[in-house]
């Protein structure tokens, strides 16, 4: 099977993947995920999707600033992650532990995919 080269349809099967791998899990094993893990999901989701518009544009537009921009990228997915758990757990939240388990392993596949996004779209230096 040939991935498609457009990275938003790319994101979306990855997406729709991660989603039902969700799905899967709430109904093999309840027990290991938070009754909050689609908010996770659709904020993870649509976050990265942000981020990597962003990305996108910014490289585009100041291809001389590439370390700035991919430190400025990772900069904004911490601090928005770090403000949106500070929300979901503030008002006191039940098992505050799975919530942070199943937000960072969510995290760290929208990371990877990120990462392999990158990594996949290297050209040589020709000048």
């Amino acid at each position: 099977m040939v991935l498609p080269k457009n990275s938003h349809i790319r994101f979306l099967l990855f997406s729709l993947i991660i989603a039902v791998l969700i799905w899967l899990l709430t109904w093999i094993f309840p027990v290991v995920v938070h009754e909050k893990i689609w908010n996770i999901f659709f904020f993870l989701s649509i976050f990265s999707f942000l981020i990597s518009l962003l990305n996108s544009f910014l490289l585009k537009s100041f291809g001389e600033n590439f370390f700035q921009i991919m430190v400025l990228a990772m900069i904004l997915r911490f601090i928005g992650t770090l403000v949106f758990i500070g929300i979901a757990v503030w008002p006191g939240m039940e098992n505050i532990i799975l919530f942070i388990a199943d937000f960072f392993i969510i995290f760290l596949f929208y990371l990877v995919f990120d990462i392999y996004a990158f990594l996949s779209n290297l050209r040589p230096i020709s000048k």
